[in-house]
């Protein structure tokens, strides 16, 4: 075959559309929410075992946290991004320095900012809005992750590669490996040894461990076209790639920002009470962003490959592949949480704190409606990110993720105090549904690529 020309062989692009879908998204699927439902028995052994109180430490370092799996994020997707276009377009050789540079620029990236917070992590605290009383918690956790996250921002990016070289089933395996150990130990260390917070950092830093060694097993698989070497040049590439999945740091970096902003206003009108509340709320957000992201993190390889190859009608029968599922998960999630809400909610809080469980119930009854609607904005930005239109993709990411929700959380907050103030959330997801949906027509794929034939 010849380097340069595309593989016709690849089922990406010439295989049954719902087949292939399903292909990549079962297992990115099944890989996130295995660890979502790591994090999620997290906060269930935290809740129960060491109280309220050290739920909302947890909660509080979530907005730095965000920040930096935001930036590996976008080196992971806008690096993949452009490696599955040169896959696509048959140079493997290209796709490799991509591939070489992300994992480089991520393992210093993340070695600055864990020797930075072991210096600085107090003033930190103090910018996440933490009371002081809570320092000692937020250090029990936080100076054992800040070295966890050197192999937790390197595994996420692996695995990112590793999936869009054609083997998600091994990028799937290393999830579910690492999720499994996460909740066995999260028992061991958290709910029969006692150990808190420090408990559960030791559980996944232990787990990222092990999904780490299994993601290395890609280097022994035969037929992979991805080379790793540490000896690379024109390191733009790297700026490139972070530009291209600059949406995915926005979307990452922003629900930070607003968690902060969220964090703040809670806890001068309701206090520690009211963000170990929005902490158990905050899980089934992220379960249901989870299920989203693993079909859209599909569809970046699915999108990407078939623009390098110049395939239109491909790349709208993903995007409808994507869309009815995802809509479809979101009329489930919205069930679930009218009919078994306040039991979900209860899970993560011992029977002796009602206080907080009365008001986490408050908080569902006011978010649901955003869980019909996330999903499809997710999917839009992706779509924008892996047909190689940051912009416009960044634009939505930041409206659903900072700009719409920060500015409307100010203004109820300033103006109508009467209001819940979580209502700004939903509102938010709504109003960016609307600006994705124009974008997507504007950018759809027969504008793109006019080759093919009408109708497309």
């Amino acid at each position: 075959m010849d380097a340069a020309a595309p593989r016709h062989d690849d089922p990406i692009l010439s295989g049954p559309h719902w087949p292939v879908f399903w292909r990549y998204a079962l297992p990115s699927v099944a890989g996130l929410l295995a660890l979502t439902t790591a994090n999620i028995v997290d906060g269930i052994f935290i809740g129960n075992f060491a109280g309220a109180e050290a739920l909302a430490a947890l909660n509080l370092l979530i907005p730095y946290f965000a920040v930096l799996f935001g930036l590996a994020l976008a080196l992971a997707i806008g690096g993949t991004v452009r490696a599955g276009k040169a896959l696509g377009e048959g140079d493997s050789a290209a796709a490799s320095a991509t591939f070489s540079k992300c994992l480089i620029a991520t393992l210093g990236l993340a070695l600055v900012a864990a020797l930075l917070c072991l210096r600085f992590h107090e003033p930190l605290y103090r910018l996440l809005g933490a009371a002081p009383e809570l320092y000692p918690l937020m250090s029990e956790y936080f100076l054992i992750m800040l070295w966890v996250l050197v192999v937790q921002l390197v595994t996420l990016v692996l695995y990112y590669f590793v999936r869009v070289d054609g083997f998600p089933g091994l990028a799937t395996t290393a999830l579910v490996a690492g999720a499994g150990a996460n909740i066995l130990l999260d028992a061991l260390l958290v709910g029969y040894l006692g150990q808190g917070l420090r408990g559960a950092a030791l559980a996944t830093g232990l787990a990222q461990g092990l999904q780490l060694a299994i993601l290395l097993g890609y280097f022994l698989r035969r037929g992979r076209r991805l080379r790793f070497s540490p000896r690379q040049r024109h390191w733009g590439e790297v700026l490139k790639a972070g530009v291209n999945g600059v949406s995915e740091w926005i979307n990452e970096a922003s629900v930070g920002l607003v968690m902060l902003l969220i964090n703040w206003l809670l806890m001068s009108s309701q206090g520690v009470t009211g963000v170990a509340a929005f902490t158990v709320v905050n899980y089934l957000i992220f379960l249901s962003l989870m299920v989203f992201y693993g079909i859209s993190d599909a569809m970046h390889v699915l999108l990407s490959h078939n623009l390098g190859a110049g395939n239109a009608r491909r790349i709208r029968a993903f995007m409808g592949c994507g869309a009815s599922v995802i809509l479809g998960l979101g009329l489930v999630l919205v069930a679930a949480v009218w009919w078994q809400g306040g039991a979900l909610v209860r899970l993560f809080l011992d029977g002796a704190d009602q206080a907080t469980a009365r008001l986490a119930d408050q908080f569902l009854a006011i978010l649901w409606p955003l869980f019909l609607i996330n999903g499809l904005n997710v999917l839009l930005s992706v779509y924008l990110t892996a047909m190689h239109r940051p912009l416009p993709s960044a634009v939505v990411a930041l409206s659903r993720s900072l700009v719409l929700p920060a500015a409307l959380l100010v203004l109820i907050a300033t103006l109508r105090p009467e209001w819940p103030l979580l209502l700004a959330l939903p509102l938010a997801e709504w109003l960016t549904f609307g600006l994705a949906l124009s974008l997507f027509l504007r950018y759809r794929p027969r504008r793109l690529l006019p080759g093919e034939p009408a109708g497309v």
